[in-house]
């Protein structure tokens, strides 16, 4: 009997050692595997170029076919102007001119300066095979202080990494309605587009176009809508989901550090569905193409707000539901078998508990409670004011409160698992019941006080 009590405590600290570590490691991996992977070593993959006169795209296609194998898309334009709008329409990466004496090569350094340098490193080296020089010419050269064209990519971080954590922190918003949460992430989404811009553009970072609000507006509001919907389905494992999405996936394919036709095909497909990425897409349409290549990018952040929508109306549908079966059912009895409280992920706030105003009849409106309950003496009366602690499996106290005129109380935002509720009133025994707090579930602890010879202090308690 003693070695099994000395041997007990192995698996429990191996518990704790691993719910500690899990979040760390996952992070670990996906930093490894996605940055690194994406951005170590860029290479052209199905980079598009317009070429001027289609003998010279079969002979570019065929010389590049054989130095880079996937490595460009070459097509057939009819002139030297519709290679350089095919640029301007961000229909190519580049245009090449190669007839005549003076080859030209048409590049846009708003994709990104890396990218040109590649672009011109390869076209130069076609220039020298026919013993020409090559020319380069900058159709979206970018703002004076953005020398290396990728900016835009610390602005878009700024713009969508406090979104996702403006979803975190509002999960210990217990007392706001949904209505009131949507609304704190429209201002500050609206508030973060705002100053952004004010700033990027006063400090010589983004050129001046009031439409780089509008697609910040949405980026931020892509992220939070989206990350506070998936909060609500994914739990302790949010952090883990959240972050995976909105930073080490999103950071490595946005274009931003490397330009995303020099991203593995893979890392690509990602750079095609991501909120940041197509922010930066939209972003440099409307600052540096006029306008061209926008409606894309914009359509797939509204559908990231629009699935985060989903996912906050799908929650509430639940959870009324839920209350309606525990309104219609009447008081429910604990499960008679012992379950194991939910694991605490430290990357996650707890929420603040809160005691809510009871009405009758439970009806809180979008304020959920997660313990409620009724009080009266012997003789079934309600007892007004009676005090309502809240306390842990530690002993800590987590909320009092006093019940209303019919004897009523209602508390939310207590941590999941077990907790003990005691009941205290001038001239009547005390009582504790335990009771196990279930994710969607709403507990119920009634009591039923009896007086004592005694009478006690009203300031004992």
């Amino acid at each position: 009997m003693a070695e099994q009590t000395e041997r007990s405590p192995g698996p429990a600290s191996a518990r704790v050692l691993a719910e500690a570590l899990w979040f760390p490691v996952i992070l670990f991996l996906g930093f490894l595997f996605c940055f690194a992977p994406a951005l170590h070593a860029p290479q052209p993959h199905h980079v598009k170029v317009a070429v001027a006169d289609p003998a010279v795209a079969r002979r570019i296609d065929s010389e590049l076919r054989r130095q880079y194998p996937g490595g460009f898309d070459i097509t057939a334009v009819t002139d030297e102007r519709a290679a350089r709008q095919a640029v301007l329409d961000r229909h190519a990466a580049a245009g090449f001119v190669g007839h005549g004496r003076h080859p030209v090569l048409y590049v846009a350094k708003a994709n990104g300066m890396s990218f040109e340098q590649t672009l011109r490193t390869v076209f130069t080296k076609v220039a020298v095979r026919s013993h020409h020089r090559l020319t380069v010419e900058d159709v979206a050269p970018t703002a004076s202080k953005d020398l290396l064209g990728s900016t835009l990519l610390y602005f878009g971080i700024a713009w969508s990494v406090p979104g996702y954590i403006l979803a975190t922190t509002l999960l210990r918003a217990v007392t706001f309605t949904r209505r009131r949460k949507l609304l704190t992430i429209v201002g500050a989404a609206a508030l973060f587009s705002v100053a952004g811009y004010l700033i990027g553009t006063h400090l010589g970072y983004l050129p001046a176009d009031r439409s780089a609000m509008a697609i910040a507006f949405l980026l931020t509001m892509a992220v939070a809508t989206s990350a506070s919907g998936l909060a609500l389905f994914t739990r302790q494992f949010f952090p883990a989901v959240g972050m995976g999405l909105f930073i080490v996936l999103s950071i490595p394919t946005s274009g931003g550090a490397v330009a995303a036709p020099m991203l593995p095909t893979f890392f690509q497909h990602v750079h095609a569905v991501m909120p940041l990425s197509n922010a930066l897409d939209a972003l440099r349409g409307v600052l540096y193409f006029d306008g061209a290549g926008v409606f894309k990018p914009v359509l797939v952040l509204c559908a990231w707000i629009a699935a985060g929508s989903v996912l906050l109306g799908l929650d509430a549908w639940l959870r009324n539901r839920r209350a309606a079966g525990l309104s219609a059912d009447g008081d429910q009895e604990e499960a008679d078998e012992v379950e194991e409280p939910p694991v605490d992920d430290p990357a996650l706030e707890m929420p603040i508990p809160t005691a809510l105003p009871v009405h009758r009849h439970h009806h809180f409106g979008e304020l959920v409670p997660m313990l409620v309950g009724t009080i009266h003496d012997s003789e079934l009366r309600p007892v007004r004011g009676a005090a309502v602690l809240v306390m842990d499996t530690a002993g800590r106290q987590l909320l009092r409160t006093t019940t209303d005129a019919h004897g009523e109380y209602a508390v939310t935002g207590l941590p999941e698992g077990y907790i003990s509720v005691v009941v205290l009133s001038a001239g009547r025994n005390p009582m504790v019941h335990q009771r196990l707090l279930r994710p969607g579930a709403i507990a119920r602890a009634d009591f039923a006080l009896h007086g004592r010879h005694a009478k006690v202090p009203r300031h004992a308690y």
